[in-house]
């Protein structure tokens, strides 16, 4: 199959006329230069698609569900009990349909892989199921049906605080032990599709014992992802039980490389900034959620300064949008230091430098290829260059535009491996995937 492009954002930068040869979902050549082929599908702008490191499917079916003041102080901590209430109502059905209009919107919007930081596995009483990866298996489904590309992170969560506290009744969902965790690896490893990647997940250090945080890491040679740092009471709690910060002790105590990715990272000292940069891994920012949730600002500045490596993840799902992600770490920053264009280079565009860090370090983080690219999955998103939000747009501008002033329907089509998945901004099945989201929630709320 032929794509071709008037213009495509290629590795190397802008280029024109470009034939995109794709076999088997991979893309065997990029042509530069050339003339359509007889049969080849005509576009006008191609970038690629973007990996969403971190999402709790699940979480779309509670979007304005928790944005009514219950105290004073309400933060993180009392949302946390509004979702627990709600996932006890969940079945493995209702977790595939929710997650299916979380992974349709992210491909709508130019997500084309997620990575599923999985973590309801138990029944409603918190009993695993005859199948440890029934849950699992509704993750893939939802994968499926929609075709993004998965990550599958399988969470290990054993404790409600650090030093090995016993779990409160809202995580019971959560819970495994390491044997039982291991199980549950293998049984999901047996459901993934040919062009998933399996990873692991130990929660946080509030969840995991340094002990089992050794022996669930070396489950897969895939992704490692962690939370650390999201929340200052956290980084208090970290401090009184092991006299170090969260992401200080990951550092201190594991080898943290470009296996890992750091989700949040929000609260960190320069020192930790520094060096958390030097280490390779990934920072995995969620500014929708992050700021949704009243966690804080990640210190952009000084981390890409320093050399570190970001993705974007949509997390709670509250709101899904690529292009809203990188345009939140960007706007954070100018709020916080009262200064404009901050995360790129002098005389660049902010907008490439945010979406070229983030396609390097999705990639990264969900353990694939990415790019238009020979060898990489065909993972293409094409812009809607009749959008207002491009009028009189040059290849210099595209991604500014695009992150700072698109909207809606500033995206015309998206390809997943090779597959057409999204035509005139819609998903293929949007419309069924929509009507059994809201049967299932019309259910479970009313």
């Amino acid at each position: 199959m032929d794509l071709w492009f008037e213009n495509a954002l290629l590795p190397t930068g802008w280029a024109g006329r470009v034939t995109v040869r794709i076999a088997e979902g991979r893309i065997s050549q990029v042509l530069p230069g050339t003339d359509p082929a007889p049969g080849a599908e005509r576009h006008r702008v191609a970038i690629p698609g973007l990996g969403n490191v971190h999402s709790h499917g699940f979480q779309r079916g509670m979007a304005g569900l928790s944005e009514r003041r219950g105290r004073r102080d309400d933060d993180f901590w009392s949302w946390r009990e509004i979702m627990y209430r709600f996932l006890d109502r969940l079945t493995p059905e209702d977790i595939a349909a929710i997650t299916a209009l979380a992974y349709a919107e992210m491909l709508e919007t130019g997500y084309t892989r997620v990575g599923e930081f999985h973590y309801l596995h138990n029944d409603v009483n918190g009993a695993r199921y005859a199948d440890p990866a029934e849950t699992a298996g509704a993750i893939v489904h939802a994968a499926g049906e929609t075709g993004i590309g998965l990550t599958l992170l399988p969470v290990f969560y054993a404790h409600s605080d650090f030093g090995g506290q016993p779990p409160k009744p809202g995580q019971r969902r959560f819970l495994s032990d390491v044997d039982g965790f291991a199980k549950l690896v293998e049984a999901s490893r047996a459901k993934l599709p040919a062009d998933a990647v399996l990873g692991v997940a130990p929660h946080s250090l509030r969840a995991v014992t340094p002990e089992a945080l050794a022996v669930v890491s070396a489950l897969t040679a895939g992704p490692l992802h962690i939370h650390a740092a999201e929340q200052t009471r956290e980084v208090e709690a970290c401090l009184a039980w092991s006299g170090a910060r969260p992401v200080e002790w990951l550092l201190d105590n594991l080898d943290i490389g470009r296996r890992w990715t750091l989700i949040h990272a929000t609260h960190l000292t320069e020192a930790e900034t520094d060096r958390l940069a030097a280490s390779g891994a990934v920072a995995g920012l969620c500014p929708v959620t992050e700021a949704n949730l009243g966690d804080g600002i990640f210190p952009a500045e000084r981390y890409l300064a320093a050399g570190g490596t970001i993705a974007t993840g949509t997390d709670s799902n509250i709101q899904i949008d690529a292009a809203y992600e990188l345009r939140a770490i960007e706007y954070s920053q100018r709020l916080s230091l009262r200064r404009r264009a901050i995360l790129s280079p002098e005389g660049a565009s902010v907008g490439e430098t945010l979406f070229h860090a983030a396609l390097a370090g999705g990639g990264q983080a969900l353990g694939v290829e990415t790019g238009i690219a020979p060898g990489a999955s065909a993972d293409i998103v094409s812009l809607n260059m009749d959008h207002p939000g491009f009028a009189g747009a040059s290849a210099g501008t595209l991604l500014d535009r695009w992150i700072f002033a698109g909207r809606a329907g500033a995206i015309d089509c998206v390809w997943r491996a090779g597959a057409l998945q999204v035509v005139r901004g819609k998903h293929r099945a949007s419309e069924g995937i929509a009507n059994h989201y809201h049967k299932t929630l019309g259910r479970l709320l009313g």
